[in-house]
């Protein structure tokens, strides 16, 4: 069972080396790397290329560990209590299955996306390193323990808004995604607009990685923000020679709210066309 990229999606071989070596070991993948760089892309299409289910947990700053389990619905059986419904007698009624519980109990290993987990609170990570671990969890409500009956493939995503502790990180096979260099990125492209004009396509990551290499910015346009103006490009049926004779006084590029995504960095760009034309 080896990874080795799907057609839809371009992994460099550092990528595919992690992907397998984490499955090896059993431990869980943590991917880091910009935002748009494909980390909750790879755990779709790392299922897709091994034919397994994919089971998504997307983490929000509210998240709890727990939630990842199991929840007791201690509300709902108050209520069905007062109403003298039968079904309270049977506490397993109340027990609500999280993504670990069905990825745990499912009828073949499927791949678990924890996605974003820096999103969540510090105490997070370790709040699952035992579950991660040993594959099992124990349900207090019920006395029951949950083990994973077919071991799944863990992908953790973070986009790096904090550390996460050192005991979880020892648990994890751990990999960076490097931003795409401009071959790479071609590939990319390939994929996503096969019947791009290449002269298009080049002065295009010209400009884009022009605009990623300016000091001072504050959010460096992603690959999936190149797709975009990529888009919107072709649909204005802009040619390389409208983007490569464009106003020199003008230094921001057109179509730029697909590539710039706030105030400062527009700012950025007049304030340095305004210095342009000052030394011209």
């Amino acid at each position: 069972m080896k990874f080795k990229g799907t057609d839809s999606y371009i992994a460099t071989q550092d990528l595919k080396v992690a992907v397998n070596a984490a499955i090896t070991l059993q431990r869980p993948l943590l991917i880091k790397g910009e935002p748009g760089t494909g980390k909750t892309v790879l755990a779709i299409e790392v299922a897709k290329a091994l034919n397994k289910p994919l089971i998504q947990w997307h983490i929000k700053s509210t998240t709890k560990a727990q939630q990842g389990l199991y929840e007791y619905d201690a509300v709902s059986r108050l209520r069905d209590s007062q109403l003298g419904d039968a079904k309270v007698h049977d506490i397993s009624n109340y027990i609500i299955k999280g993504k670990l519980w069905d990825a745990f109990t499912g009828d073949e290993s499927p791949v678990l996306l924890i996605d974003e987990i820096d999103k969540a609170d510090i105490e997070f990570p370790n709040d699952l390193l035992l579950e991660l671990d040993r594959m099992e969890f124990f349900v207090y409500e019920t006395q029951e323990r949950v083990i994973a009956i077919n071991r799944p493939i863990v992908i953790i995503t973070s986009n790096n808004e904090k550390e996460l502790p050192d005991a979880f990180l020892r648990r994890c096979f751990f990999h960076y995604i490097q931003f795409p260099d401009p071959d790479t990125m071609k590939e990319i492209i390939d994929v996503h607009f096969p019947d791009i004009q290449k002269k298009l396509v080049s002065e295009a990551l010209r400009i884009f990685y022009e605009i990623r290499d300016v000091p001072g910015l504050k959010k460096k346009p992603s690959t999936s923000e190149l797709l975009d103006w990529l888009k919107l490009l072709m649909a204005e049926d802009m040619t390389p020679e409208m983007l490569r004779e464009r106003d020199p006084n003008k230094l921001i590029p057109p179509l730029h709210g697909a590539l710039l995504k706030n105030e400062q960095d527009v700012h950025l760009f007049e304030r340095l066309a305004f210095l342009s034309r000052r030394q011209s």
